[in-house]
C-alpha cells in the first residue's frame, strides 16, 4: 500500500522551519539578559527598563533590547558604571602591589 504525497510531506522534516530557541545565539542573549536583569533588580532599576529582552536579528545574531530610558535613569546607570570602573581600577591596583 503506497502512502499519499500528503502523508509523505507531513512526515518529512521541514528544512525551512527554524526556531531561535534551538540556537546558541538565542541562549547567549537570554543569559545576558538574565545577568543584566539581576543587576538592575539589585540596583533598583528593574522598572526603568520595561523593554529589556533577548532577541535575534534576521541573520541569527543575538541582540539585547534595552529600550528607551529616562534621562534620570541614564544618569543613574552612568553613575553605577563609573563606580564599577573605579572599583575595578582599585582592585587592579591592589593586585599589582601585592606582587
Amino acid at each position: 500500500m503506497r502512502r499519499s504525497d500528503d502523508d509523505e510531506r507531513a512526515q518529512a522534516p521541514d528544512v525551512a522551519h527554524w526556531s531561535p530557541i534551538h540556537s546558541r545565539e538565542w541562549y547567549a542573549a537570554r543569559d545576558a539578559v538574565t545577568a543584566l536583569r539581576d543587576v538592575l533588580i539589585a540596583a533598583d532599576l528593574d522598572r526603568e527598563f520595561p523593554y529589556l529582552r533577548a532577541d535575534l536579528n534576521a541573520f541569527g545574531m543575538g541582540l539585547i533590547e534595552l529600550g528607551r530610558i529616562s534621562p534620570e535613569t541614564a544618569q543613574r546607570l552612568a553613575e553605577l558604571l563609573r563606580l564599577a570602573l573605579t572599583c575595578m581600577e582599585e582592585h587592579d591596583g591592589r593586585d599589582g602591589n601585592d606582587d
